[in-house]
């Protein structure tokens, strides 16, 4: 559902296996782009050791070159540096740059660009995407990873799931490098997961793991940062009151939300508790997809009164 612009710069963000490098690589032609894929490992060190090689690369570039396409940019952040002076210096060369960490462009002030990039977010696969394909119960079971989602068979779609938990999203959150107790991070990961779609408690979690408040809260900012999933906040008139009640957190796709619990072999039934909630989220975050997608400025919140009145989602 995205269109990509062609006279423009921009940054195209999104969890891993959505689809972004697929996206780049059918929006422009191989012809016209220089593509560099900083998930190769000797690609990341040599421009890490050294930027300025990317420059003088780009600056070598031939005539037909008007695209330069660099996915994964948080692996080298030092890239951005160069980029933006070749922004400045040709107005006719256009940079596509990808990325699966918000929290790392963030450290290094990425506003930088502000004005010369422009922001897209890619998703999982929504129901509008996979028409005639799409299934509910599958999408509730599964999530709608494209990967996992279009896999021949549910048992390859359930190994590739649980292959996306144990290696991607541990891999990607010692990347980050910022987490000095990574064994409280993977036991705060499965409760995080059982509690996604409810009202946080903060202190509970604490306890059970055995980490500070404040440590719980930085864990939920890292899986927000990094994309893996996002808050939603009670209602109130005022954004300071708001602020100062507890989010819910919902992961950004079903199945990975499942995997992460171990329930991904366990399939759901009807008129059950866990089927109850597995709609919820899909819901949920569908809609807040489709709103990103059409560019609409909607405010998402809930409402929970003292009463137990509550509506899961207000637009």
């Amino acid at each position: 559902m995205i269109t990509l612009p062609s006279k423009h710069s921009f940054f195209l963000l999104g969890p891993r296996q959505t689809g972004k490098s697929t996206l780049l690589k059918a929006a422009f032609k191989p012809e016209s782009t220089l593509y560099y894929d900083l998930l190769r490992s000797e690609e990341c060190r040599r421009f890490g050791a050294e930027p300025s090689l990317f420059r003088e690369e780009v600056l070598a570039r031939g005539k037909k070159i008007t695209h330069v396409v660099v996915d994964e940019i948080q692996r080298a952040l030092e890239l951005l540096n160069e980029v933006h002076s070749l922004i400045e210096s040709d107005k006719q060369l256009h940079f596509c740059l990808s990325g699966s960490s918000a929290r790392k462009l963030k450290r290094v002030h990425v506003n930088l660009l502000a004005g010369r990039a422009w922001a897209y977010q890619l998703f999982p696969l929504t129901h509008q995407e996979l028409g005639d394909q799409f299934l509910l119960e599958k999408a509730l079971n599964l999530g709608t990873l494209p990967s996992v989602y279009l896999s021949e068979t549910p048992t390859e779609a359930k190994k590739t799931l649980k292959a996306y938990v144990e290696t991607y999203l541990k891999e990607e959150i010692e990347q980050e490098a910022m987490i000095r107790n990574l064994g409280g991070f993977l036991r705060f990961l499965p409760i995080a997961g059982e509690e996604n779609g409810k009202i946080i408690n903060y202190s509970n979690i604490s306890r059970e793991i055995g980490v500070s408040y404040n440590t719980v809260k930085e864990y939920f900012k890292i899986l927000e940062d990094t994309l893996i999933g996002f808050m939603l906040w009670p209602y109130a008139k005022s954004s300071r009151k708001r602020l100062i009640k507890h989010p819910k957190f919902y992961f950004f796709d079903t199945g990975v939300q499942r995997a992460i619990t171990g329930k991904v072999n366990l399939d759901l039934q009807k008129k059950t508790l866990d089927f109850g909630w597995a709609f919820e989220h899909f819901i949920v975050a569908e809609i807040k997809r489709l709103s990103v997608y059409l560019e609409r400025d909607y405010k998402f919140s809930f409402y929970h009164s003292s009463h137990l009145a509550e509506v899961d989602l207000m637009v």
